[in-house]
Order: structure tokens, then C-alpha cells, then sequence
């Protein structure tokens, strides 16, 4: 009989979490919220403030937003009053439609941070779910290229604030920076003008870093079998005009500047060109200004982004020891979307942060600790002790600020047992009451991080005994709070 099998005969609910969606223990909370704080603190220095928005959204506000697969991954249901809804996908869109609803209170140019769950019914995957977390910044009300430079240099801060730095022996991240005006002066000097085929295009193009050249190349053309043997329709664009897209995308250079020169070099002549290679230029100036090395950003004619609704500069970073992770962060300019929800349109830039994929990521390469609690002293007893004594000496550290538990099991628990907790926990201090502690107004005070060190290596029984009193000392209560403080450094 299986375990499910008995829960059913019994009438229990069999314990499980749903496809694409996970549950985070507080080793993985932990993680996640001293990463978010991190985060937090450089959008703040850049000026963005905190907002929400419903996870729940009218259909006509989601659909059409995206692109066709976003338009199929939308969680779709109906409200009580038989409303067609959605789940939101990101929350770019949402705060599109914030814009075009609040205009008088958001007085522009604004710039909010978000931090939120959306939904997609996608295929689950390595770090990707169908319920993640978005981290978002956005700058609405300025068409300035100054703005997509301050948004680039952020996201190069934030991975600089999380623990990554780019040596010229140890290259951790990547920010790669596009325009989608450089694509449409591309896909126009082409001759491709319709609107399907040049998504077409920009979404082979995109998978260059997943798929590889010769990949891309037989999906521009005539398609191909992937690894599980399934064919892809290509876009059906003739030779000559696969090698002027390969061309392109294939473009580097010793830095920004260069990059620009040699992308002028190849598009054709026209007022698209212009105005893509002037914003290139403008936004490598204000890189600079902002102290942006190359090594963290660079110009990268290959990017594309999934999302139609880009149109201007696009960035995307990538942990370069994670490729196999995808991007981690990536946005645009998008200065047509709030357009959608008013008869003008709102030029507006953003970023967005997977913290999903960005958690996988740094475990990934050993860059994210995961701390099992945020406890930093239990509270045990020896003996009979009254529970009033316990609630006490945990009152008292609490109000000098250190995160305590006052250990409360079912029935009684030894000492052992206790301590055993806080050390399968990783708490690094025990205060121990018991009787004679009471009697004499003192505490004893176990420093369990310093008793595991100690014990390491050692086999003798009566050695790892001695070793553990040696990291325990008895002082005066009035003293606990300071030796504490002490201990934890």
C-alpha cells in the first residue's frame, strides 16, 4: 500500500504542492529576503519608491500586452461577478495601466520599485516556475537615454551589492545592452517589413545564447530538428539575407564606442539608423558619466527580448559561471505600452528581476548563503524551571535587540536534546537556566559555534566533553546581555 493509497482510505489530504509552484522553507526565506534588502537599498538610492497592484487584472489589461506566447501563458478565470480576469504576468504592464489610471497622483516623471509573485502557464524548469518572483524598477514620463543609463548602471550596482565583481581574471556577470531601433533599421535594410516576420526574426535571434550560430542560422532559414527531435519552423528568409542578420548579430569590439562604429558601418542609411546610433552614442556617454565599467556592461547587437512591447534600449545581465541559467534580470524601454490605456503615449524604461532564477543562479556558483534561521540565541532550560524564568531572559535580550527563542517542546526534553536543536538549526548561543541559575541570579551562557570548532577533531569521549564546558561560562544576569553581544560579534 502506498502512502497516498493510505491517506485516501483514511480520508486524509494527501500533502502536495502544485506543478510549477514551490513552497520556501525558512532556510530559502531567509536567503531570498536578505537578497531582496540588498536589492532594495541600491533602487532607493536611485530614487524609486515602493508600490502594488492587485495580482489580479482585467483580461483586456494583460492580453495583447506581451507577445503571443505571454497571450497563451495567461492564467485566465472569471471574477464573481463573471468578469473575464487574469493572473498578471509581470509587472510591467500593471504599473503601464497605474500610470494611464493615476496620473494626477503620480505626478511624472516617476520611478517606483515592485516586488511581487506572477503567473505563467509555462513549462517548469531548472529556476523557472510558473509562480515566480519579479523584482521591478521602472521610470516612466522621460524619453531620455539618460534614464536607460541610470537603469543599467542600478542593475550593474545590484549585482556588485549581492557579492559578484567582474577582475580581469575572474568575470562573474555580464550586462548586455541592445537598441531595437538598431533591429528595425536591420529588418528594414533587409526588406523585411512584415510585422510576423520580423518577430519571427527577433525571437530566433534572441535564442542565439541558448542555441548557438549554426542554430540560429537554420532557423532563419528553412528551420530545424532540435535535441529531442522535434522540427521548428524557420522564418524562410533567403542566404544573402541570413548573412546581413548573422553579420549584424555577430558584430564585438574593444568597447562601447567601437561596437556603435562598427554597427554604423553596416546598417544601411536611413532616419532609423540615425536616431538608433545617436541613442547608442548618447547612452554610452551617460555609462560613462555614471562610472560603468565595459567589463560590467556592454553593447551586444545580438540582444533582442521576448516582449513586444520593447522599443528603444534593451539590457539583459547573465551570470557568465551560469550560463546555463539564462538571464537573471533583464527590461527596455517601452514607450508605447501605456498608450494601451490612453489616447497619448508615456515614454517609460524599466528592469525586472527574476528572484526565482537569480536565487538558483548564485547557488549555483556558491555566491548565496542560507542561513537555517534568524535566531540568534535559545533560551534553554536545565531542570525544573519555571516558564515565567525562560520568558523573562528571552524579554530581556529581545529588548537589546537580539532575536531570541525560549525553547517550549512537549513534555519534558533533556538539555541535550535542546542544545542539539539550536545546533541542527545553526543558532550560535544558548543561554542555560536551571535551578542554581535562579537561585544565584545568574546564566550560563554556551557558545555553540565555538564548541562545534572545538569538537571537531575530536574522538575521545571525555576530550569532547571537557571541549564543550570549555566554550560554556556562568556570569552575573546583569552581564548576560553585553557577553552576548560579545559573542556574537
Amino acid at each position: 500500500m502506498t502512502l497516498e493509497t493510505g491517506e485516501l482510505e483514511k480520508g486524509l489530504v494527501i500533502p502536495r504542492t502544485l506543478k510549477g509552484c514551490q513552497d520556501l522553507l525558512p532556510d530559502q526565506m531567509i536567503a531570498r529576503n536578505a537578497l531582496v534588502e540588498k536589492i532594495r537599498a541600491v533602487y532607493e538610492k536611485y530614487g524609486f519608491v515602493p508600490l502594488d497592484t492587485p495580482v489580479l487584472e482585467y483580461l483586456t489589461t494583460l492580453q495583447g500586452s506581451g507577445s503571443e506566447e505571454t497571450n497563451k501563458q495567461l492564467f485566465r478565470m472569471e471574477s464573481p461577478e463573471r468578469e473575464a480576469i487574469a493572473m498578471r504576468f509581470d509587472l510591467t504592464v500593471p504599473f503601464a495601466r497605474l500610470i494611464a489610471q493615476y496620473r494626477e497622483e503620480l505626478k511624472l516623471p516617476f520611478r517606483r520599485y515592485h516586488i511581487g509573485p506572477v503567473f505563467r502557464a509555462d513549462k517548469p524548469g531548472e529556476g523557472r516556475y510558473r509562480q515566480f518572483t519579479q523584482f521591478d524598477i521602472d521610470a516612466a514620463g522621460s524619453d531620455s537615454v539618460a534614464v536607460d543609463a541610470e537603469i543599467v548602471a542600478a542593475m550593474c550596482q545590484v549585482l556588485h551589492s549581492i557579492g559578484l565583481c567582474n577582475q580581469p581574471d575572474d568575470r562573474q556577470f555580464l550586462v548586455r545592452v541592445n537598441n531595437r531601433k538598431l533591429d528595425d533599421a536591420l529588418l528594414s535594410g533587409c526588406g523585411i517589413s512584415s510585422r510576423a516576420t520580423q518577430k519571427h526574426v527577433l525571437r530566433v535571434v534572441d535564442k542565439l545564447q541558448k542555441v548557438a550560430i549554426d542554430n540560429v542560422r537554420k532557423e532563419l532559414g528553412e528551420g530545424r530538428i532540435d535535441d529531442s527531435g522535434d522540427p521548428i519552423r524557420g522564418v524562410g528568409l533567403p542566404a544573402d539575407v541570413i548573412t546581413k542578420i548573422l553579420d549584424f548579430i555577430s558584430i564585438t569590439g574593444d568597447g562601447r564606442r567601437s561596437i556603435v562604429k562598427s554597427i554604423g558601418a553596416l546598417l544601411p542609411a536611413s532616419d532609423t539608423t540615425d536616431v538608433a546610433l545617436r541613442e547608442m552614442s548618447e547612452l554610452a556617454d551617460a555609462l560613462d558619466e555614471l562610472g560603468v565599467a565595459e567589463s560590467d556592461a556592454a553593447f551586444d547587437p545580438s540582444l533582442a527580448r521576448g516582449l513586444d512591447y520593447y522599443s528603444g534600449p534593451v539590457y539583459e545581465a547573465n551570470l557568465l559561471k551560469a550560463p546555463e541559467m539564462g538571464s537573471i534580470m533583464g527590461g527596455g524601454r517601452y514607450d508605447q505600452l501605456v498608450a494601451r490605456f490612453l489616447d497619448t503615449a508615456i515614454p517609460a524604461t524599466g528592469a525586472s528581476i527574476g528572484l526565482d532564477r537569480m536565487v538558483a543562479a548564485l547557488k549555483s556558483i556558491n555566491k548565496l548563503q542560507s542561513p537555517l534561521t534568524t535566531t540568534k540565541v535559545l533560551v534553554a532550560s536545565a531542570g525544573k524551571v519555571p516558564s515565567t524564568t525562560l520568558l523573562g531572559v528571552a524579554t530581556e535580550l529581545r529588548k537589546a535587540g537580539i532575536p531570541t527563542e525560549a525553547y517550549f517542546g512537549s513534555g519534558p526534553v533533556s538539555l541535550r536534546e535542546q542544545l542539539s536543536l539550536a545546533n541542527a538549526r545553526e543558532i550560535p548561543v544558548a543561554v542555560i537556566m536551571g535551578e542554581d541559575e535562579i537561585k544565584t541570579n545568574k546564566v550560563s551562557i554556551k557558545d555553540l559555534r565555538a564548541g562545534a570548532e572545538q569538537r571537531a577533531a575530536i574522538a575521545d569521549r571525555e576530550q569532547y566533553r571537557k571541549a564543550g564546558k570549555q566554550s560554556q561560562q556562568t556570569v552575573d544576569r546583569s552581564d548576560m546581555v553585553p557577553t552576548i553581544k560579545a559573542l556574537l560579534g
